[in-house]
């Protein structure tokens, strides 16, 4: 929505986002899908360079409704990233300097193995169950816990 926005003057902003906003409002990949060209052609005569961000965009940014629908506002959310970012952020303050590059590939990385851990196990972002329907195989097992 950020680069989006960017190409759009700060007065006609809030008229671009309730455009924006409406493709994201519907139930289906294909109604989402034909209200991004409706809103990118509407968009095209004032706003050259957003309609043109727009084209090269729509199958990345309705990647997600490819996913099950209650899947949807945890793909869409930042706030997993954000709390990562924020932790190696923390433990990184804590070091202060590194040493070299290895030490902090080093730190990263076993922030990420945690995360990854805790993800898959104790805190999961999205249920096997919920997710079974986008495997071609019917078993899903965790491979921490499958063993």
């Amino acid at each position: 929505m950020r680069n989006a926005l960017a190409h759009v003057p700060p007065k006609q902003r809030p008229a671009a986002v309730a455009m924006l906003k409406t493709i994201f409002a519907q139930d289906s990949a294909e109604a989402a899908h034909a209200q991004w060209r409706q809103v990118a052609d509407a968009l095209r005569e004032r706003f050259q360079k957003l309609a043109e961000l727009m084209d090269g965009a729509r199958e990345d940014v309705l990647a997600y409704m490819t996913f099950p629908r209650e899947h949807w506002a945890q793909i869409a959310s930042t706030n997993p990233l954000e709390r990562l970012n924020g932790e190696i952020k923390r433990r990184a303050d804590v070091i202060g300097i590194f040493p070299n590059d290895r030490a902090v590939v080093r730190l990263v990385g076993a922030l990420m193995l945690e995360q990854n851990d805790e993800w898959a196990v104790s805190r999961r972002y999205m249920s096997l169950e919920s997710l079974a329907s986008l495997s071609d195989d019917p078993v899903l097992r965790l491979s921490a816990v499958s063993a």
